[in-house]
């Protein structure tokens, strides 16, 4: 079984996401608010489980976002680990309580720091809702380099949606 270390920083604890985490995970991703931009969502707490058991798989690496005092923001990491090509996706969603407070950007170097130090990996990819202006601008800010637009490749709610694709690669 995969060890997945707490990241501390002053006014944030990342730590491994546990079995207690399904009811926060449940109302995170079965918000509107937060599923409009982001790619799965449930319908109810027995269908979440599906993603507790993602979230433990060997290719993901992923953190419950919290404050010090374990009051649960969202959740972010690293999936589609690929050790023979040393990269990863970037995921994060946040619960629209805490967004507009700088966490996402908090977190981000976070995960990327613990991919490119911890994980030996040399590129992190972020795809990104064409519509999802507030986390291209994340990106951008985070020094994500925008490499281009996939149309209409996915639809949502039957409809088809663009992806951006961001990519950042480890510096020496």
């Amino acid at each position: 079984m995969k060890e997945i270390a707490s990241i501390k920083t002053d006014r944030l604890l990342l730590r491994a996401i546990r079995s207690s985490d399904l009811v926060n995970i449940y109302k995170g991703l079965s918000n509107l608010e937060v599923i409009k931009h982001y790619g799965v969502s449930f319908e109810s707490l027995e269908a979440t489980k599906e993603q507790m058991d993602w979230f433990a798989g060997s290719k993901q690496f992923w953190w419950a976002i919290c404050s010090p005092n374990n009051i649960f923001y969202g959740a972010g990491g690293l999936n589609d680990l690929s050790i023979e090509h040393k990269k990863a996706e970037i995921g994060l969603w946040l619960m629209p309580d805490f967004w507009g407070k700088g966490i996402m950007t908090e977190v981000m170097p976070l995960i990327c720091s613990y991919g490119f130090e911890k994980l030996g990996i040399h590129r992190i990819e972020g795809f990104v809702n064409t519509d999802n202006k507030n986390c291209k601008k994340a990106m951008a800010k985070l020094d994500f380099q925008h490499e281009g637009t996939m149309k209409e490749c996915e639809v949502k709610n039957g409809q088809f949606v663009s992806v951006d694709i961001y990519a950042k690669l480890k510096t020496s």
